[in-house]
């Protein structure tokens, strides 16, 4: 079971640090500065380190999220089991939709940047720095937050945010199914770790066939 110990106040803090980061991050990205790929992952790292500052001084540590780092190797090694459970579950998934004549990568490619080294930089920031962040304040926080009333309540909430901000146009069936995933695994294990560890073998998944 997740814990369910976050404050109003904690939730309030961090969500107004995300929206002061994100309206930072998108202006430097228009100003042309610097390069978007840059202004992200700085900004996800920001976010993380801010996460966890405030966790630990108003939640009396990270394991008020599940994070404690004692519980990282185990985090660990379960998430490499929910992560080729559920690679292969889509594996299955898209040869299906293969057999109906449709092309099933076109649901998961993601547009890539040009430049060899903006490349390897958006694998870092989208297949490792992003979803530590994202599975920090998705899951740590608001999962975590909703949790209190429910197990319903907690992965709908979690899961339409989730998605609300991932959602560009059409129906983001990758983030639905993403973020219930990722929503059940934190569910279950109680372990942060697990669903960060998803995310990044997905994203890392994802990336790789867009690239190919």
């Amino acid at each position: 079971m997740v814990p369910t110990s976050i404050k109003l106040s904690s939730l309030f803090w961090i969500l107004f640090m995300v929206l002061a980061t994100e309206w930072l991050a998108s202006w430097l990205a228009h100003s042309g500065l610097v390069a978007p790929i840059v202004v992200i992952g700085l900004v996800r790292l920001f976010q993380i380190a801010a996460i966890c500052w405030i966790v630990s001084n108003c939640e009396g540590g990270l394991a008020a999220v599940g994070w404690a780092p004692a519980t990282w190797v185990a985090g660990i090694k379960k998430g490499a089991v929910w992560s080729l459970a559920f690679g292969l579950f889509a594996a299955v998934a898209m040869a299906m939709v293969h057999l109906t004549g449709n092309n099933p990568l076109r649901m998961v490619k993601s547009p890539l940047p040009a430049a060899p080294l903006e490349i390897g930089m958006f694998f870092v920031v989208g297949a490792l720095i992003a979803p530590v962040a994202e599975e920090l304040c998705f899951r740590g926080i608001l999962y975590s937050f909703f949790r209190r009333w429910g197990i319903i309540a907690a992965v709908l909430a979690s899961t339409a945010i989730f998605v609300g901000l991932h959602s560009i146009h059409g129906i983001p069936l990758t983030q639905i199914a993403g973020g219930l995933v990722f929503a059940m695994a934190y569910e279950t294990s109680g372990n942060l770790m697990v669903p960060i560890i998803i995310h990044c073998t997905g994203n890392l998944a994802i990336f790789t066939i867009s690239l190919l």
